[in-house]
């Protein structure tokens, strides 16, 4: 999520900043179990579509998300729930967010 102005910091922002990288890993996080369209994700970050396709690429290459085309042009993402590594980022999100929620 990109921060507005005078607005609180999640926890995974707070321990591996503002990066758009980790903007994207929230945003599929906190839709986990659907697959988002590159133009939702780009909408609901703030981002442009090229710096989502660009940071999402890693998370693809290291098989934490999943990629799904529709036709030639629509690219769409989810948690790669299979991934031993993704399921660990995803019990760590929730602890995360349960400590922010009790401060």
């Amino acid at each position: 999520m990109i921060m507005i102005s005078g607005a609180e910091k999640s926890y995974l922002e707070k321990i591996f900043g503002n990066s758009a990288q980790t903007v994207v890993l929230e945003n599929l996080l906190k839709n986990r179990g659907e697959f988002i369209y590159l133009s939702g994700i780009a909408r609901e970050t703030g981002l442009s579509h090229s710096s989502v396709a660009r940071v999402i690429e890693p998370l693809i290459e290291n098989n934490l998300v999943i990629e799904k085309r529709l036709g030639k042009q629509i690219r769409t993402f989810a948690l790669n729930e299979e991934n031993d590594a993704m399921n660990l980022i995803i019990k760590c999100y929730h602890s995360l967010v349960a400590l922010q929620n009790r401060d």
